[in-house]
C-alpha cells in the first residue's frame, strides 16, 4: 500500500478533538453523548454496528413504512401534536425541499430573506417564484428578530396568487416570530404556514420556551432533532397537520429526494429520542433551563459583553428561547469570530457559531455544569484582558434587491465567472451571503446593482467568510451570459 495511504485523516482528527476534553456548546445536541437516550448511549464498541441494517424482513422501509417505522412516526406525530410524522435522513434541508416541492411547479412563495440555503435548493428544484420578506433587527446586536404579522399581511397584498408562506422560527440565534397571527393572516388567503423549525424540537417540553409551530398554528414544520432533541447528526423529522399541505405530494417528494439506503441507526436514533423526550423531556428541559439562566446571571456584569434578553425583544411581538445564548462582544474591540476562536484554541470551549459582533452558545440536554463553568470562566477571562478599540460599524446588508430571473432559471442557465467588478449591472447566478447566518446580500436570479457590489467591494475588505460563491474571496463572481 502506497505510504500516503497509511493514515485516516479526518478520523484522527475527530479522535484529537475528543481526546482534548472538549466543552461542548453546539449541534449536536446530544453534547457527544451525554444526552443520548440511556439505550442508544448503552451500546459501545461494535454493538453500534449491529443497529447499522438494511431493509430486512420485519426492519420495514422508510419510503413505504407499514411496520415498525410506521408505528414510530405515528408516536412522533402524536408527541408533538402532528397528524403525520416522516422520520429524515438526509437533514431538515431534505424536508424543506420536499414541502417546496409538494407545492408543484412555478408557484409563488412568500420566503423569509433569512432562509437557510436548504430553501433556494427546494426553489430550483419545484421552479417556484420566492416572494422575499424582510425581518426585523435587533439593534447593537444586528440579527434578525423574525417576521411580523404586519409584513406577512402587505405581503400577500402584494402577491395574493402566492401559494404558500415559509418563515424561520425560531431563528440561529433563538427568536420566535409571532407565528400564531402570522398562521392565522396566511390561513385567512387559504395557503399554508410553512415553518423551518430546525432550532426548535425541544420547545413543547418546558412552558418557559415559546410555544413550537405545531402548537402554533403552523400546517407543516421540520425539526433537527438531532440539534436540539437528543438524536444523531443528520437525522430530522417533518410534521403536517391540517389539509393545506397534502400528505401524499409530501410522500412522493421525499421519495423522490431522499436516499434510498436510509440509516437505520439514524432512525433508531429519531425513535430513542422521541422515547426520551416523551417520557423526560420536561424534566430534561428544567435542568438545561436551570443552567443557562445560571450562565446568563454569572456573566450579566461582565464588562463589555452584553447578553441577548427578552428584555431586548420589547415591542417586537416575538420570544426568546433563552436556551440561545447570544452575546455581543463588540465592545471589546474583537469580532465575534475572533472571540470564538480565541474560545476554541486557548479554553477548549467549542461555540455553535460566530458572526461579527457576536458568539453563540447553543445550551442543551448534553450540557453540563463543568461545560458551564468553562464557558464562564473563560469569557470572563477574555472580557478581563481584551480591551481594544471599539469595532467600526459593519456595512448594512442592502435591502432592496431587483429580481430578473426566477432561481431556477439563473441557476441552469449558461452562466460565466468574471471579475467582481465586471459583475456590475449583470444577473447573478449564486447565493452570497456573510455566514452564518446572514441574510443573503445575493440570490441567483438577482441584478448587482452599484449598492451591492460597492457592500460586496467592503466585504472583501473586511475579509469576512462568505457562504454560496464559487470564489469566496470576491475576486470573482459568477454571472448569467445575456
Amino acid at each position: 500500500m502506497p505510504g500516503y495511504q497509511s493514515n485516516a485523516p479526518l478520523y484522527a482528527a475527530l479522535i484529537q478533538h475528543g481526546r482534548q476534553n472538549p466543552a461542548c456548546f453546539h449541534v449536536p445536541g446530544h453534547g457527544q453523548g451525554k444526552g443520548l437516550s440511556p439505550e442508544l448511549a448503552g451500546f459501545t464498541g461494535q454493538a453500534w454496528h449491529s443497529l447499522d441494517l438494511t431493509e430486512l424482513p420485519g426492519l420495514d422501509d422508510l419510503h413505504n413504512p407499514t411496520g415498525p417505522i410506521a408505528a414510530a412516526q405515528n408516536l412522533a406525530a402524536k408527541m408533538y401534536g402532528a397528524e403525520k410524522s416522516f422520520f429524515l435522513v438526509n437533514g431538515t434541508t431534505v424536508g424543506i425541499q420536499a414541502l417546496i416541492t409538494s407545492l408543484g411547479q412555478q408557484k409563488k412563495i412568500i420566503v423569509s430573506r433569512n432562509v437557510h440555503r436548504s430553501v433556494l435548493g427546494g426553489l430550483v428544484i419545484a421552479g417556484a417564484d420566492p416572494i422575499y420578506v424582510l425581518p426585523d433587527t435587533i439593534p447593537h446586536f444586528e440579527i434578525d428578530c423574525g417576521l411580523t404579522p404586519g409584513t406577512i399581511q402587505q405581503a400577500l397584498v402584494d402577491s395574493p396568487d402566492a401559494a404558500a408562506v415559509l418563515v424561520v422560527r425560531p431563528s440561529y440565534y433563538g427568536i420566535a416570530a409571532d407565528l400564531e397571527r402570522i398562521a392565522r393572516i396566511a390561513h385567512q388567503s387559504g395557503i399554508p404556514i410553512l415553518v423551518d423549525e430546525a432550532h426548535g424540537a425541544h420547545l413543547r417540553f418546558h412552558r418557559g420556551l415559546p410555544d413550537d409551530a405545531m402548537d402554533s398554528g403552523a400546517d407543516a414544520a421540520v425539526q433537527s432533532t438531532h440539534k436540539l432533541g437528543g438524536s444523531l447528526g443528520q437525522s430530522s423529522m417533518l410534521h403536517l397537520r391540517g389539509s393545506l399541505v397534502d400528505a401524499g405530494s409530501v410522500t412522493a417528494a421525499l421519495r423522490l429526494l431522499q436516499t434510498t439506503s436510509p440509516s437505520y441507526l439514524l432512525m433508531a436514533s429519531l425513535d430513542l429520542a422521541r422515547y426520551q423526550l416523551s417520557l423526560r423531556g420536561s424534566e430534561m428541559m428544567e435542568k438545561t433551563l436551570y443552567l443557562v439562566h445560571s450562565v446568563r446571571k454569572r456573566l450579566a456584569g461582565c464588562r463589555n459583553l452584553h447578553i441577548l434578553t427578552a428584555d431586548c425583544l420589547l415591542g417586537k411581538k416575538c420570544r426568546l428561547d433563552s436556551t440561545k445564548l447570544v452575546i455581543s462582544v463588540r465592545d471589546l474591540g474583537l469580532t465575534g469570530y475572533q472571540v470564538n476562536e480565541l474560545l476554541a484554541r486557548r479554553y477548549r470551549v467549542f461555540l455553535e457559531m460566530a458572526d461579527f459582533y457576536n458568539v453563540v452558545a447553543f445550551v442543551s440536554i448534553g450540557t453540563t455544569e463543568e461545560d458551564c463553568d468553562r464557558l464562564v470562566a473563560a469569557l470572563q477571562d477574555i472580557a478581563s484582558r481584551e480591551k481594544l478599540p471599539a469595532l467600526p460599524r459593519q456595512p448594512a446588508v442592502p435591502l432592496l434587491h431587483k429580481t430578473a430571473m426566477k432561481p431556477r432559471d439563473a441557476w441552469f442557465a449558461p452562466a460565466e465567472r468574471v471579475p467582481l467588478g465586471e459583475g456590475r449591472g449583470k444577473i447573478s447566478a449564486e447565493t452570497i451571503a456573510v455566514y452564518p447566518p446572514g441574510i443573503p446580500v445575493l440570490n441567483p436570479g438577482e441584478v448587482i446593482t452599484d449598492e451591492i457590489y460597492e457592500y460586496l467591494l467592503d466585504m472583501r475588505r473586511w475579509g469576512l467568510s462568505c457562504q454560496g460563491p464559487a470564489d469566496p474571496t470576491l475576486k470573482t463572481i459568477k454571472v448569467v451570459l445575456e
